[in-house]
C-alpha cells in the first residue's frame, strides 16, 4: 500500500505504545486519524489532545467508516466486534508491523531487535540522530524522557525502528542497519521453544538489505547462524568483540566510560543515567551512529543530556535517604540487571523489589528463572500475575515464584497492601518492576515517599 497518499486511517488498538507510535506518524502526514482503545489512559490522552479522536467502547457505530486503512494490534481479542466488522466489509485490514514493514520499504531503516535492551536502544539511537541534526522519524516502544513522546518525525527518510518479536511481527521488516541484543527465551506462548524463537531471530537478520549491516552482542548463541554479510559484534568490556566499552567509572549514579572499535575510538563519553546495562546499550547506539558518519563530538554532547525511557531504570525519588527507580523489567534477564545494577550504584542500602509478573504463560515457563534473579534483592514483594491477553491458568500464580526463592524474605500482597506496606515500613532503595499495570502504582508511591 502506498502510504503516502492516504486520507484517513483507523485503528483499532491505538493506545498501545507501538500503535500510538504509527497514529502520530499518520498525523504528522497531515492523515486524519481516530481509533478504539479498551481503556483511556495518559497517552490516549495525549493523543486526543494532538487532534485524534478516540472511543473506549467496542462500537461498530463509532468506526470511521471512511478509513482507506485500518491497522489492528494482535492483542485485539479474536471476537472485537469492530475489527469483525471492518473484515466483514472488506475495508483494507492490516497489522501494526505491515505498516513498519512498509516503512522500512520506503526509507533507510535502522530496527532493534532483540529480547532485552531494544527499546533503550532503539530511543537512544533516535535521540542521538535528532540531537545531531541527522534526523530520523522514529517508533519506539517506550516514551523518550527528552521529549515525553514515542514518536518524532524528520524531513529525513531515516526510520528508527523498535523490532518487536511478539507474534514474529519484526520478520516483515526489511532494515539497513539491524541491531540484535540478545536471543533469550520468551514470548513461549507463541513460539513453543527456545530453538523455534531463535530461528525467529536468525530470519530477522537474514531480512537485512543487500549491503546492510548487522551489529550484534558479542557472544550470541548460534552467533555463526546469523545471516548478515557484513556483522559488527559489540560488548560492555569484552575486547573480543569488534566494539567495547574501556575505563569505565561510575560517579554518583551516572558513568563515564570510553569506546575501543576497529578504525575509531572515542574518549570521555558521559551517560547521565544509571544501570551498566546502559552504558552498553550506549555503545551499541554510538556505533550506529559512527556507521552514519555523524560527528563524535556531536554525540558525545547530545549523549551527555540523555534523560532515559519512562519505565527503564526511572529514577522517580532520588534524595540522599531515599531512591526509588520503576522499571518495565518483565523477564528474568532483565530483573537481574536491574537489581545488579541498583545494587552497584547504592551497594550501602537495603534494597526491596516489588515485582508483577506479567502473562501466566511467562511465569510458568520461566519461574526457576524469576525467583533466582529476585533472590539478588535483600527483599521481595510480590504482586498477583498481570494477565494482559491470557486467561488464568490452573496452578500458576505468584506463589510459584515464591516456592522456588531462597531468600526467606519475600510476601505476595495486593496492591492495596503494597501501598500499605510503603506507607510503614523504613525503605532507602525500592524498585517496582514489571510490565502489567504496576505502573499505575508509581505515583502514589512516589506521593507517599515524598510525603514520608
Amino acid at each position: 500500500m502506498n502510504i503516502k497518499g492516504l486520507k484517513r486511517v483507523y485503528f483499532v488498538g491505538i493506545g498501545g505504545i507501538g500503535m500510538s507510535a504509527l497514529a502520530r506518524f499518520f498525523r504528522s502526514q497531515g492523515v486524519t486519524v481516530s481509533g478504539y482503545d479498551r481503556t483511556e489512559t495518559d497517552l490516549t490522552k495525549q493523543l486526543v489532545s494532538e487532534g485524534i479522536a478516540i472511543h473506549y467502547t467496542d462500537d461498530v457505530t463509532l468506526i470511521d467508516k471512511d478509513a482507506e486503512l485500518v491497522v489492528y494490534t494482535p492483542a485485539i481479542p479474536k471476537d472485537h466486534q469492530e475489527l469483525n466488522w471492518l473484515r466483514d466489509n472488506n475495508y483494507s485490514v492490516y497489522k501494526r508491523s505491515d505498516v513498519l514493514q512498509w516503512i522500512t520499504e520506503a526509507m533507510f531503516a535502522v530496527t532493534v531487535a532483540g529480547t532485552h535492551g531494544k527499546t533503550t536502544i532503539s530511543t537512544m539511537i533516535a535521540y542521538l540522530l535528532r540531537e545531531t541534526g541527522y534526523g530520523c522519524n522514529a517508533f519506539l516502544g517506550g516514551i523518550a524522557v527528552n521529549y515525553n513522546s514515542n514518536y518524532w518525525s524528520s524531513t529525513n527518510d531515516t526510520a528508527v525502528i523498535e523490532a518487536d518479536e511478539y507474534d514474529r511481527s519484526f520478520l516483515k521488516l526489511s532494515p539497513d542497519i539491524a541491531v540484535l541484543t540478545a536471543m533469550d527465551a520468551d514470548h513461549l506462548d507463541i513460539y513453543g521453544t527456545a530453538e523455534e524463537m531463535e530461528k525467529a531471530f536468525i530470519q530477522y537478520t537474514a531480512n537485512i538489505k543487500n549491503g546492510g549491516t548487522l551489529v550484534a552482542k558479542h557472544g550470541l548463541h548460534r552467533a555463526a547462524d546469523l545471516k548478515a554479510s557484513h556483522t559488527i559484534t559489540y560488548s560492555l568490556q569484552n575486547d573480543a568483540a569488534d566494539v567495547y566499552g574501556n575505563n569505565i567509572v561510575l560517579h554518583n549514579g551516572t558513568y563515564t566510560f570510553d569506546i575501543v572499535a576497529k578504525g575509531w575510538s572515542m574518549t570521555g563519553i558521559h551517560l547521565p543515567i544509571g544501570g551498566m546495562h546502559n552504558v552498553e546499550n550506549a555503545i551499541v547506539a554510538i556505533t550506529v551512529t559512527q556507521l552514519l558518519k555523524i560527528d563524535p563530538a556531536k554525540v558525545k554532547a547530545a549523549l551527555s543530556n540523555f534523560k532515559g525511557v519512562k519505565r527503564r531504570f526511572e529514577y522517580v525519588v532520588k534524595t540522599d535517604k531515599m531512591v526509588y527507580i520503576d522499571d518495565y523489567a518483565h523477564h528474568p534477564e532483565e530483573l537481574a540487571a536491574l537489581i545488579g545494577s541498583a545494587k552497584t550504584l547504592f551497594p550501602d542500602r537495603k534494597c526491596v523489589v516489588a515485582f508483577q509478573p506479567h502473562l501466566y504463560s511467562r511465569t510458568r515457563d520461566l519461574a526457576d528463572g524469576f525467583a533466582h534473579s529476585l533472590d539478588m534483592a535483600d527483599e521481595v514483594i510480590l504482586l498477583d500475575i498481570y494477565p494482559a491477553r491470557e486467561l488464568p491458568m490452573e496452578g500458576v500464580s505468584s506463589q510459584m515464584i515464591a516456592d522456588r526463592m531462597g531468600n526467606p524474605a519475600h510476601t505476595i500482597l495486593s496492591k492495596e497492601g503494597l501501598l500499605q506496606y510503603v506507607k510503614a515500613a523504613p525503605l532507602s532503595l525500592f524498585i517496582t518492576a514489571g510490565a502489567g499495570d504496576i505502573d499505575k502504582l508509581v505515583n502514589p508511591i512516589k506521593e507517599i515517599l515524598e510525603n514520608k
